[in-house]
């Protein structure tokens, strides 16, 4: 029998196997140069991750929202905490967390169409829990239109009611600058409390038992070398700690500094060294880093710095900005050690 059919067989079947590889072999071309072209996109902002092994991060923590000035609140009463931005054009919200990172917005607290006295620039809040006679009381300090107001409710989330008039609309003696970035601290020693503000000097009172005055007799400023806006005090181990932000907000170098007092009114003594506690990071894209609160985790040692960053990249709105929080930690003579941005974030509470 002629050997022709089965070279002709074996001929068909091997160009066959031969034209299969070569099919198998252009897929896995394509999908290869599909997966470098993705990343190469990914990388169009320096240093992004590439999307294979892409983590989720927690910054910022208020996602896809356009938002500033975050103060932070821990609340006895629910057991939660709460964040309050300057975030919309004429409305304050409040977003609520049990564990810091995962966040829910609880909508509109307070709008400026219920504020009699002025109806634009609801900047920079700041919120203070009491208990009053059994019942949890809160009063939210905010600005409109570079003054300041406070609104009262039962409950974290609102509704607040304004208290019908400015609360501070006026300059501390030797003063230059304009009133806005409030900031309410109790002294856990005194028993005291004050309301602090400015940009471009830091003013002081002490606000009335109602919390919604001021005792007059105690306005002051304050000489803090540097201070620029948005001051945050808070307690710590016996020592009282001033941290602001300075620089323009738009600018990619604000940033935060801190000092450090035996009293809640000073005089505040700058380190010598590392008094600058964040600023950005550019091999990480993150730029702007400032306005911020703190937090301490009841019954720990632990801290979390609430702040703001540049939305990057950077949209045409210069005020675009985002959410963000990692942790603070204190050096053993009580100077807060350079806080490290990041993208990561923390991780959630109890996890």
């Amino acid at each position: 029998m002629s050997s022709l059919p089965f070279f002709r067989t074996f001929r068909f079947m091997y160009l066959c196997l031969i034209s299969l590889g070569l099919i198998f072999a252009v897929s896995a071309n394509e999908a290869q140069s599909e997966k470098e072209t993705q990343n190469a996109n990914a990388s169009t902002v320096p240093n992004a991750p590439k999307l294979t092994d892409a983590p989720k991060f927690a910054n910022p923590v208020l996602h896809g929202i356009n938002s500033a000035d975050p103060e932070i609140l821990y609340s006895e009463k629910t057991g939660k905490f709460y964040i309050y931005p300057t975030f919309t054009l004429n409305t304050f919200h409040a977003f609520s967390s049990d564990d810091l990172v995962n966040w829910k917005d609880e909508g509109p607290i307070l709008s400026l169409e219920n504020v009699s006295w002025e109806d634009r620039y609801p900047w920079a809040p700041c919120i203070m829990e009491k208990k009053i006679d059994g019942e949890f009381r809160y009063f939210f300090y905010f600005c409109a239109d570079l003054k300041i107001g406070v609104a009262v409710s039962d409950s974290p989330t609102g509704p607040f009611t304004d208290s019908g008039k400015p609360l501070i609309d006026f300059k501390p003696e030797g003063a230059h600058g304009v009133e806005i970035d409030p900031d309410v601290f109790t002294d856990p020693v005194s028993g005291k409390t004050y309301i602090y503000w400015g940009n471009s000097y830091l003013g002081m009172a002490e606000l009335n038992d109602d919390f919604v005055t001021l005792k007059k007799e105690t306005i002051r400023r304050l000489d803090v070398p540097g201070f620029f806006e948005g001051a945050h005090v808070f307690f710590r181990h016996g020592k009282y700690y001033l941290t602001w932000s300075e620089n323009d907000a738009r600018s990619p170098d604000y940033r935060v500094r801190h000092a450090i007092s035996d009293s809640p009114a000073g005089p505040f003594r700058i380190p010598e060294q590392e008094s600058l506690i964040l600023s950005s990071r550019p091999e990480k894209n993150i730029y702007g880093t400032g306005h911020h609160s703190v937090v301490n985790l009841p019954g720990t040692d632990e801290w979390f710095i609430v702040y703001h960053r540049h939305i990057w990249p950077r949209p045409q709105n210069p005020w675009a900005r985002e959410v963000c929080i990692d942790r603070m930690i204190f050096r053993p003579d009580g100077q807060i050690r350079v806080v490290e941005p990041t993208h990561e974030g923390i991780a959630p509470l109890g996890k």
